[in-house]
């Protein structure tokens, strides 16, 4: 949900997710003159109006500091941005929030202009589409607050597992409990598969009579030359779980061409044989994928769409083979007949599905002309790097900001940076420093390779009216084109879905960022960059001509 408001020379532009509400504040720059930052009073219609301040993280230099780990409110400490978030909101709530520019001095100051909106959250589990998001920030000063250092298998009655999960883990369950007794079916495509209750949910619905069938990766690589080079998971994991719970009946390894991966993580529902439903997105059926680095489920309520889920899934559990030689080769030019990449737009108002692995990078270009034809912004989240496809185009530069969330350096950090308006931010945890107040951090250690970042989708121009939200399970590389099986979707149009996605990349982006920065404070070791500044200069740079935080200000204001 998207409002606007605008009193006098304030203006908000508030967009609600499921659990995250951005503000885009504006000001007249001559207006603004004189205000030290903004308070933000929220009150919660769907808990007796109950009021609050929303929190920040820094304080003026001679406050009195708060306490390890504690925030501290608006109204006393402003927030010196144009551009804020509310990640404490409750999904399916109302709030009206109140926008104030705070005036006077620190330690003294005074309300001055205020706008205030009204905006409902929005339901995750609604309509054709359904998207859950795990929090994916299992180091972060909210797990240690209420957790401490516990590992989540630490903390009584598995309160840290639903805390790190938000909702994932019950909506993966559910979708696969809805294959209950005769005349229901599953057909699923899984790379890692190995989650206790997730394999035993599928074995239940198998045992109720309804019609299973796991497609998993099942290949190895045996090096024996070099065993410790040998290639052998995911597969014996996924065979060990699936033996524990007994259902190699139900089972299919993919084991044809062994240097590829089975990358999907994908379900069908059927009833009475027709496909109904799908379930995709990033998040592998395992500890680490539901509760430890950021992942997204996204259900697609759309009989069209689960067809050619189907469709592909048919395919695959022929084991289908991949070679250079067309005559050999089951699955690319099969892919690339079957499921075309658009001519150029997707269909207005539509759900577009693109499979791979294909013959050639057509699918991985057709990604990067959407970027490069975007006129607001793009948003990418990169698990493993930029692709030199993507990097040519992020290269190149745009009047517009282009917001990228990774996994860690990438290895062409100098070009990605070349553009003026390409903001990163890269996965982090943040250390504690002298001066600074937070705890330091520590990691679940659920995940060994990826920790952070592991969704894969991409936002273009997502606050505009005709939006376009391209996510699943490939990571926009020329293996998961070329090579790996995957699955995307394409959203064109359907801005309740726009703001989910970007609600929760501008969480993370913001969660990153700051420990980005923070970590680099501290090397540098200027402790002045921790504090308020204590007049009106900060607001400077927001309104310098063509500068970064003057594009974000005029971007998430709507202007």
């Amino acid at each position: 949900m998207r409002k606007k408001e605008k009193v006098g020379p304030l203006s908000v532009n508030a967009i609600a997710g499921s659990y995250v509400v951005l503000f885009g504040i504006d000001m007249d720059e001559e207006a603004s003159s004189g205000v030290l930052g903004f308070a933000i009073e929220r009150t919660d219609h769907s808990m007796e109006d109950r009021q609050d301040w929303l929190a920040g993280f820094k304080v003026f230099k001679d406050s009195p500091p708060p306490p390890q780990g504690k925030f501290v409110t608006t109204n006393e400490q402003p927030l010196q941005a144009f551009m804020w978030c509310d990640f404490t909101v409750r999904k399916n709530h109302e709030y009206t929030y109140r926008i104030i520019a705070m005036r006077g001095e620190p330690g003294k100051l005074q309300e001055g202009e205020s706008v205030s909106v009204r905006i409902k959250m929005e339901n995750e589990d609604e309509g054709i589409h359904a998207v859950y998001f795990n929090r994916g920030v299992a180091g972060s000063q909210a797990y240690l607050r209420k957790f401490g250092n516990k590992r989540p298998d630490e903390v009584p009655d598995r309160e840290a597992w639903r805390w790190l999960s938000r909702g994932l883990f019950r909506a993966m369950l559910n979708f696969i409990k809805q294959a209950d007794g005769p005349g229901f079916g599953l057909r699923a495509a899984a790379y890692e598969f190995n989650q206790g209750a997730v394999v035993k949910a599928f074995g239940d619905a198998a045992e109720s009579g309804a019609d299973v069938k796991v497609i998993f990766d099942a290949r190895q690589v045996i090096n024996s030359a070099k065993p410790e080079n040998s290639k052998l998971e995911p597969a014996q994991a996924n065979r060990k779980a699936i033996s524990d719970a007994g259902i190699e009946d139900i089972c299919i390894g993919r084991t044809a061409n062994p240097q590829a991966i089975s990358h999907n993580k994908f379900i069908v529902l059927l009833k009475d044989g027709e496909p109904q439903q799908v379930w995709t997105g990033s998040t592998n059926m395992t500890d680490g994928g539901i509760f430890g680095h950021s992942n997204v489920g996204h259900i697609v309520r759309d009989p069209q769409v689960a067809a050619q889920y189907l469709k592909y899934w048919e395919k695959l559990r022929t084991d289908p083979m991949m070679d250079r030689k067309a005559e050999k080769d089951e699955i690319r030019p099969w892919n690339e007949t079957e499921f075309p990449v658009p001519a150029e737009l997707p269909d207005p108002n539509a759900t577009t599905t693109i499979f791979s692995p294909r013959t050639s990078l057509e699918a991985l270009e057709w990604y990067a002309s959407r970027m490069e034809a975007a006129q607001t912004a793009v948003f990418l989240t990169a698990a493993f790097g930029v692709s030199d496809t993507f990097e040519q185009i992020l290269s190149k530069p745009k009047d517009y900001l282009r917001y990228l969330l990774l996994e860690s350096k990438d290895k062409n950090m100098d070009a990605l940076l070349s553009s003026k308006y390409n903001c990163i931010a890269i996965g982090n945890v943040l250390e504690q420093n002298e001066f600074d107040r937070w705890m330091k951090e520590h990691l679940t250690d659920l995940n060994r390779h990826v920790k952070f970042i592991h969704t894969k989708y991409m936002l273009i121009n997502p606050l505009s009216d005709d939006p376009i939200v391209i996510s699943g399970s490939a990571n926009f590389s020329d293996a998961s084109t070329r090579r790996n099986d995957e699955n995307m979707l394409v959203i064109r149009g359907d801005t309740r879905v726009a703001d989910i996605y970007l609600g929760e990349f501008m969480r993370l982006y913001n969660h990153f960022k700051f420990r980005e920065l923070a970590n680099a404070e501290k090397s540098a070791g200027n402790p002045d960059d921790a504090f308020l500044i204590r007049d009106d200069s900060w607001r400077l740079r927001y309104y310098e001509k063509d500068s970064v935080k003057a594009k974000e200000r005029e971007y998430f204001a709507g202007n």
